[in-house]
């Protein structure tokens, strides 16, 4: 009983030994046969739709077709260096290199998403991808993306950084909101900063300005402007609006286009009012927390969910 006890942990000791010394033997052979083998060709694979950086620019940047690779012994290249190269580019979000046994280079390369495209006041034009980083334009393709422009005081240093300003951040955290959202990727066209350093909403249908804030609440605030897409919109056409307010959470401003007899007819409805020395009093009704339309005569309308 003794001795089974004490030949068990030996024996699975020994096999431990054996394979160990197998695994060595195995990482011996592959590195001499790796230090036989050469480079036979070099395999480029870039999944996705962008086309910021395309295979050329790639063998640029490994020197491949100056055959500095190809013939090469796989010893003597640096995997690492080549990752390094790539990573070095903008548009490059992500390289891998490795070697195969039969003598191909794999390489990998992930570009860069953007979501964004900025033009400051600066004269200043650049791309903000899906992480929040500013990245240069590309010479060989533009995104289809969100544009911004207006009072941006974000300046751009010409290379991968990111965003330092709140107004930048709310803009691209906008942007992120509405590239997720089919409806409102299809419906918006633009984001306009004013003045006051409040984001506004240019729509590709109609010729109102929908006025954002800042990006707090996006949810509601978008869900209020839906409400209104639907309910208020189709009595009065696209174009009865100029501005549709939907900064404030509990409500929804809309501020009618004016026609020159609806011009006429308040300036007369004013000064009438002066003659008879009218008392205008403030509206002190409760804050309804359901979205409400206010146009510009002052009337108010529940917009209901």
């Amino acid at each position: 009983m003794f001795k089974k006890r004490i030949w068990k942990p030996l024996l699975i000791g020994f096999g431990w030994l054996i394979s160990l010394a197998g695994l060595v033997v195995l990482m011996s052979f592959i590195e001499v046969k790796k230090a036989e083998l050469t480079c036979k060709k070099v395999n480029v694979y870039i999944p996705g739709n962008q086309y910021f950086i395309d295979r050329q620019e790639i063998d640029n940047i490994l020197q491949t077709t100056s055959h500095n690779l190809i013939g090469r012994r796989l010893e003597n290249i640096d995997i690492h260096g080549l990752e390094n190269k790539l990573k070095v580019n903008p548009f490059v979000e992500f390289a891998k290199v490795y070697i195969e046994m039969d003598g191909t280079l794999q390489v990998e390369v992930s570009q860069r998403q953007p979501i964004l495209r900025v033009m400051n006041r600066f004269d200043q034009d650049f791309y903000v991808d899906q992480h929040g980083l500013k990245i240069p334009l590309s010479p060989n393709f533009t995104a289809r993306v969100l544009a911004v422009n207006g009072y941006i005081d974000e300046l751009f240093a010409n290379k991968v950084d990111s965003l330092h300003t709140a107004l930048a951040k709310e803009v691209f955290k906008t942007a992120d909101f509405i590239r997720k959202d089919s409806l409102w990727d299809a419906q918006i066209a633009q984001l306009y900063v004013n003045q006051d350093h409040e984001i506004e909403l240019i729509p590709r249908v109609g010729n109102q300005r929908i006025l954002l804030g800042n990006a707090d609440s996006l949810s509601t605030k978008f869900n209020n402007l839906k409400v209104f897409y639907k309910q208020a919109l189709p009595l009065v056409g696209w174009d009865a609006y100029k501005l549709i307010n939907i900064k404030y959470i509990n409500q929804v401003i809309g501020v009618k286009n004016e026609t020159l007899l609806d011009s006429l007819k308040r300036r007369r409805e004013f000064m009438a009012d002066s003659l008879k020395k009218a008392q205008v009093k403030p509206d002190t009704a409760n804050i309804n927390y359901a979205p409400v339309l206010t146009d510009t005569t002052g009337k108010k309308t529940s917009i209901k969910n």
